[in-house]
């Protein structure tokens, strides 16, 4: 029994990157920031994952996130914890994050770059149908009720803890490098692909690299750079370097 509490927990972790690293590269920097170009065969990876265990409509999570950049911790941010609390956004971002995507004037207004494609409309417009699979595929790979509860562990994890933490602790709790309402956090930059790096991040949206300092790690710069060197990614963003980034914020 203490073996398989571990797999599952093990399991769960390890969903729970998988993700994680796809919603911060594909979704983050790809589609929503356009610092990074996929090969078609890549995108599409990045995409069944997604699918598989997050359900996740492309379109609304870049207009959601591109509407979050557009009014940061101003009136019209979906979840800024400068406006709603910590608290709120920690517990509810799930639903923030819903009841934003839900709207059609955000998804046309902030991503009528990501208009539906066949693949979208007829295959990962439907969510449930990928996290259905998903489930299946794991228990498959694990036991029926390892697996469920696999899925469950990472779906905690994923949606309740680590996503919250980068909107809710991201902008209310941290070190800063530059000055704008955002904050660092190195610890969880270690756990959320980078993404915790979430002044960097404000300070240069378009950079495909989240860290600036030697004592800053972003997980996902690694994977991108695995995948440039066999060239399933190329990076068009001008990765930023402390003293670069430093000079650009002084000159801003």
């Amino acid at each position: 029994m203490t073996r398989q509490i571990l797999i599952i927990v093990l399991a769960s972790f390890v969903l729970a990157q998988i993700a994680t690293f796809a919603t911060s590269i594909y979704l983050h920097r790809a589609l929503a920031h356009r610092s990074l170009s996929l090969r078609p065969v890549a995108a599409l990876l990045f995409r069944v994952a997604l699918w598989l265990f997050t359900g996740q409509s492309q379109q609304q999570w870049v207009a959601v996130h591109r509407k979050h950049h557009t009014f940061a911790d101003r009136d019209g941010d979906p979840h800024s914890p400068q406006l709603l609390g910590f608290w709120k956004v920690q517990l509810w971002n799930v639903y923030y994050y819903i009841r934003e995507a839900r709207k059609r004037h955000t998804v046309e207004t902030f991503a009528p770059d990501l208009a539906p494609d066949r693949l979208e409309r007829y295959v990962f417009a439907w969510g449930w149908t990928g996290l259905g699979l998903g489930t299946a595929l794991v228990m498959l790979a694990l036991g029926w009720w390892q697996g469920a509860l696999a899925m469950l562990g990472h779906g905690t994890l994923y949606m309740f803890v680590l996503a919250p933490l980068i909107n809710g602790l991201g902008h209310w709790w941290g070190g800063q490098n530059f000055q704008n309402t955002a904050y660092n956090s190195r610890v969880l930059a270690w756990l959320t692909g980078g993404e915790s790096l979430h002044n960097n991040h404000h300070a240069f949206p378009r950079s495909p690299k989240f860290s600036v300092r030697r004592s800053e790690l972003d997980p996902s710069w690694i994977a991108i750079r695995l995948l440039a060197a066999v060239r399933l990614v190329a990076i068009v963003g001008a990765p930023l370097r402390a003293r670069s980034a430093r000079q650009a914020a002084d000159g801003a």
